[in-house]
């Protein structure tokens, strides 16, 4: 592993340039860094006008992007950032394959549980790192990223300590204006997340396409949303990763600052795109399952959701 001053030399791939990779490649190229990303339906735009994030504080224009159409013209990187919808994971062993060498980092970015045990499946386990976004934004247009809360992203190795590398990650993220830390157990804080995606992601779509403060002005799906956190809570720590019962509490004040916020779940749905049930529900009702831990919450919801028509 190189050291921390040769890190902004870096060669990054950005594989999912939607709303949370294309910020964070976004950030990291805004601060100089040799960022590539892959992109599809955006390449026409983001090559001509490069890539915009509008902000409360201020709108970042990145003029200058380096766009490619194929992972094959990218090449070998340092660091592989995955921000895929998990619905396209069957894609990532071609896509990921042309940009390794012998050190190559992979980082995902994505939601819920699995996705990890899927990349090291096929990668190797010593490879793959985990970072967790707690952050609010959406792909407004092509090449256009609404950031209402800058948040912060959890890194950590995927299995094992924390390595020298995953530090000097997370102090280049730092240092590119993304506020981050390292934390040693990684899956504790995949959790903690989806004690707020279970519940706001799920009922956005299932309570007929709502936002969060919809969800929060309704008291059935308030509680609703409280008994999904409970049980989120039961299975980590059935699972052997502590979470305290305050920490539905804690996520519910965090929501109320939100206003009117859309779920990335509720944008997919309302795109007409496949959703991450598995990801999301289907693997954490699996391990509630497994550790007979009683989730009947969980378990209505994973059923409304497969049963869930996109909108033509």
């Amino acid at each position: 592993m190189r050291s921390r001053h040769h890190l902004p030399n870096f060669r990054i791939a950005v594989v999912g340039a939607g709303a949370i990779g294309s910020y964070y490649g976004g950030k990291l190229a805004q601060f100089g860094r040799n960022v590539h990303f892959l992109l599809r339906s955006d390449y026409d735009v983001v090559k001509k006008r490069g890539l915009r994030i509008r902000a409360k504080g201020g709108d970042v224009h990145i003029p200058k992007i380096n766009a490619h159409r194929s992972t094959e013209e990218i090449g070998p990187c340092d660091l592989v950032i995955v921000a895929v919808k998990t619905t396209a994971n069957a894609a990532l062993p071609d896509l990921v394959r042309p940009l390794l060498g012998e050190q190559t980092m992979i980082l995902t970015l994505q939601n819920g549980l699995g996705n990890g045990e899927f990349l090291a499946q096929h990668f190797g386990a010593e490879r793959i790192l985990g970072g967790l976004c707690f952050i609010c934004l959406n792909r407004v247009a092509p090449g256009e990223i609404a950031l209402y809360d800058t948040g912060r992203v959890v890194l950590g190795e995927f299995s094992g300590f924390p390595q020298p590398r995953l530090h000097d990650l997370a102090w280049e993220f730092k240092r590119c204006g993304v506020v981050s830390s390292v934390v040693a157990d990684l899956a504790l804080e995949h959790w903690r997340k989806l004690v707020w995606n279970i519940p706001f992601n799920g009922l956005s779509v299932v309570a007929g396409g709502i936002d969060t403060a919809k969800i929060l002005a309704d008291d059935n799906l308030r509680l609703r949303a409280l008994a999904l956190m409970d049980e989120t809570i039961a299975i980590a720590n059935a699972c052997g990763h502590h979470l305290p019962t305050a920490v539905a509490l804690d996520q519910m004040k965090r929501t109320e600052t939100m206003g009117a916020y859309k779920p990335s779940t509720l944008i997919d749905y309302l795109a007409g795109r496949p959703l991450e049930i598995e990801a999301i529900w289907g693997e954490p009702l699996r391990r509630a399952r497994e550790k007979k831990v009683s989730a009947p919450q969980l378990e209505k919801l994973h059923e409304e959701l497969m049963e869930v028509r996109l909108p033509a």
